[in-house]
């Protein structure tokens, strides 16, 4: 289990020299989850009708549960409950075991791609975000079990903790679906950045470029339309050091269940570690990246 009591309290300056926002400003923690809990349940609400057609398409044309959940960690660290509609042939990993996930992969249903590329198979996680479990905007959720292995190879990794993991986030309508360990390490500064510019007015930006990317417009045309910084930018800020996030090291993590392989480098991740990003692996489904 991941734990914290880490404060996260840190200002980040602006090119002007003004503070742009703090990971834990009264935004952050207080304004945001009142906003998220409230469209979280209009939403719940007005696509109730969307998620019990995908409920029952998913129970019609494929055995087993048509929900699962899973533990994921939250902000500090803090593990939570995600759910998700099923879009996998159930426990399809009894034989393979944990692999990537491609973008045809055979294990995916004919019902399960449709709800992917729709993002219907996300709807319960409004439930994640009306529990406060979640936000609307954020960083994706990862597995407990993989947190520990994935801050091994990108030192910067818990930083990425600092706020509330996202039903959707500024990594997510900016870039594919992971498929290697390079497209992890390009969502993390597409988090980190996020985190250095967490505010009312980004996490409006990241909703509203949502929408082109649920109806399939390209990165390029969300990014231009809602003005994005380019990745170039980013991994500059990033790397610069001129984004204020706080420092990893205040993340204290217990040490790996023995039974939990461990993976020295980026080549042991090949068929068994999960991506950054919103993978999504359960018991019944192998990982998934949305």
């Amino acid at each position: 289990m991941i734990s914290t009591d880490a404060s996260w309290r840190q200002t980040i300056t602006q090119e002007g020299g003004g503070p742009i926002a703090r990971a834990d400003d009264l935004y952050a923690t207080r304004i945001k989850s009142a906003i998220d809990r409230a469209l979280a349940g209009c939403l719940l609400v007005i696509t109730s009708p969307l998620l019990l057609l995908a409920v029952a398409l998913v129970k019609l044309t494929s055995p087993g549960p048509v929900i699962y959940s899973q533990r994921r960690v939250g902000r500090g660290g803090r593990n939570f409950t995600i759910y998700k509609v099923r879009s996998m042939t159930y426990n399809c990993e009894r034989t393979t075991g944990p692999r990537w996930s491609t973008g045809r992969d055979s294990r995916v249903t004919p019902v399960g791609r449709f709800l992917r590329r729709t993002h219907l198979d996300e709807l319960p996680q409004l439930w994640n975000v009306l529990r406060g479990d979640m936000s609307l905007v954020g960083p994706r959720p990862e597995r407990p079990e993989f947190v520990t292995q994935l801050a091994k190879v990108f030192p910067d990794y818990m930083e990425r903790l600092a706020v509330a993991p996202g039903l959707t986030g500024l990594a997510q309508v900016q870039l594919p679906p992971d498929s290697d360990v390079e497209g992890v390490g390009l969502k993390l500064s597409f988090d980190l950045y996020y985190v250095g510019r967490v505010g009312f007015l980004m996490d409006v930006r990241v909703l509203l470029g949502t929408i082109p990317h649920v109806l399939g417009c390209s990165y390029e045309f969300t990014r231009k339309l809602l003005r994005f910084p380019s990745l170039e930018v980013i991994q500059g800020e990033v790397r610069g050091g001129t984004l204020g996030v706080p420092k990893a090291d205040e993340v204290p993590v217990e040490p790996a269940p023995a039974s939990r392989p461990e993976f020295s480098n980026t080549a042991d991740w090949g068929g068994v570690m999960s991506p950054m990003s919103s993978a999504l692996l359960s018991p019944s489904e192998g990982p998934q990246l949305a």
